[in-house]
């Protein structure tokens, strides 16, 4: 069954304005930056707020997700209403916790891409702190006080840093997660778009990329199906920024 098959199958008629059956909060990491602009005109037509977790990841065209050839891309997204948390300036995994307080980190992009450090709380408040402040400088706009760990990996530590620095953790559901980084032999885009109409449900958070460099067959142009699909079942679009 094709995904066009899926929703018809799956959707009931749209419900009118203010009458959603559930809310759903669509999230986009950064990533290589390849679906970016097929993202921003899927969501302005389907007029959906979502929330962007944002780092300095390497992009498709020579320079970084955060350099200065997409700052106007990401001043649009602030004029468009829609919400950004941090996902550490240089994308950096949780390794685990040390016995001494500290923590062990990798960055996986930057000047010290590959190499792991430890770092104690006021390094991993700056990490996050660096993206709110690029930012701030490069749109004029403020970070939600929101952040994602690289992979979904915290520690009870991190965690507790996070909050003593401004930022609550956010992750995903796991009917939310909808497997662009997945490698598209094995899950073909209709087969995500088929799960995620089935599964999903109020309350949960979505999560994608601006693009997937490994991914073969990219999962970004089925948004377009997989909004219009939700909205027929009734659920309506917050960003993280505007939950309860």
């Amino acid at each position: 069954m094709s995904w066009r098959a899926a929703v018809l199958v799956l959707c009931a008629p749209a419900l009118a304005v203010g009458q959603c059956k559930g809310t759903l909060y669509l999230t986009i990491d950064t990533g290589s930056m390849a679906q970016a602009e097929n993202i921003a005109r899927i969501l302005n037509k389907h007029d959906v707020r979502a929330t962007f977790f944002l780092a300095n990841e390497r992009a498709v065209e020579g320079g970084t997700s955060l350099g200065a050839a997409w700052v106007p891309y990401w001043r649009a997204r602030v004029a468009e209403g829609h919400a950004f948390g941090s996902h550490t300036w240089d994308h950096t995994y949780w390794k685990g916790d040390l016995p001494d307080g500290r923590v062990r980190v990798r960055p996986q992009f930057g000047a010290d891409a590959g190499k792991s450090f430890a770092w104690d709380r006021a390094q991993f408040c700056a990490e996050l702190d660096r993206v709110k402040d690029w930012f701030k400088a490069a749109t004029g706009a403020e970070l939600a006080p929101l952040w994602r760990a690289p992979g979904g990996h915290v520690s009870e530590r991190t965690l507790q840093w996070g909050r003593a620095c401004g930022y609550t953790h956010v992750g995903w559901s796991a009917a939310g997660f909808l497997g662009d980084e997945l490698p598209s032999d094995k899950y073909p885009n209709d087969v995500l778009v088929r799960r995620a109409l089935a599964s999903l449900k109020d309350g949960d958070i979505l999560m994608m990329h601006t693009g997937i460099w490994s991914r073969k067959e990219p999962f970004a142009p089925m948004l377009d199906p997989l909004v219009a699909g939700l909205k027929a079942r009734g659920f309506c679009f917050s960003t993280l920024a505007g939950r309860a």
